[in-house]
């Protein structure tokens, strides 16, 4: 389906990232991996990604805090690749606190590697796309991204901006043959909500397990996480010529949870 296609993901060392890669990948799209870890682990996922597909796997360790980092990173793909046809903006941390006890240097890096990476990424190819007539942008958001919920003032500022800054793309992109949308998943069973059902349980007072039933999905009418593989599903379609006539769509993928 993504024969010959080119694709940045960010933040795809594990998790939602990593799922986005492979299934690209599984989709004979060649694939630029980027994120932090172990370089012997991120090198043998790299191989064998390669080995397993048959496509050109890189690896970029850009700070998606610098935008000098994200502009070498996409020169760097353009070099490798040929091209940039796709780019998933998957990069995001989190620090869960009541706002007047949130530091001021976790807003900074929330909000440049949740929200400014992806603007400096999509400004850094978006004339190849263009010049082209073909690109597909994808933002990864949240639930939080329509929604709020308390303790996470950065986090829920950063995935608002990302939808609309991804409407906006799409809108001034739309004649160029670019699709830009976002996926706002619920929660995924991820390294970085591990680390959100620790810090939650710590907040509260209360047990991980409760956090996980009374907390994370509470509100959602599905009872059960979000898989990465369903992500990756959706990516792919969206990056696929079926998904042509979808942009500007903030796209709820959380168990019905927004529905509240």
């Amino acid at each position: 389906m993504l024969h010959a296609k080119s694709a940045i993901v960010t933040g795809s060392t594990s998790g939602i990232g990593l799922g986005i890669a492979t299934a690209f990948a599984a989709q004979g799209a060649d694939v630029l991996l980027n994120g932090f870890g172990d370089a012997h682990e991120i090198e043998a996922i790299r191989r064998n990604l390669e080995r397993e597909h048959g496509v050109r796997v890189r690896y970029s360790a850009a700070d998606m805090s610098k935008p000098d980092d994200i502009h070498v990173m996409a020169r760097y793909a353009s070099a490798e690749f040929g091209k940039v046809d796709i780019v998933v903006n998957n990069a995001g941390i989190q620090h869960v606190a009541p706002i007047e006890e949130q530091p001021d240097e976790k807003w900074d890096a929330i909000l440049a590697i949740n929200l400014s990476s992806a603007f400096h990424l999509i400004k850094a190819v978006l004339p190849g796309m263009k010049a082209r007539r073909w690109g597909r942008i994808i933002n990864i958001a949240s639930a939080h991204g329509l929604l709020a919920s308390p303790f996470k003032s950065p986090y829920v500022a950063a995935k608002h901006g990302l939808i609309g800054l991804s409407k906006t793309v799409a809108l001034e992109v739309a004649e160029h043959g670019i699709t830009s949308n976002t996926i706002c998943p619920g929660y995924v069973k991820t390294p970085l909500v591990e680390k959100q059902i620790a810090d939650q349980a710590k907040a509260h007072g209360i047990a991980p397990e409760n956090v996980v039933r009374d907390v994370m999905l509470v509100h959602q009418a599905r009872k059960e996480f979000v898989t990465v593989d369903e992500l990756a599903a959706l990516a792919v379609f969206l990056s696929s010529d079926s998904g042509a006539s979808m942009t500007a769509a903030a796209l709820a993928m959380d168990g019905g949870w927004s529905q509240h």
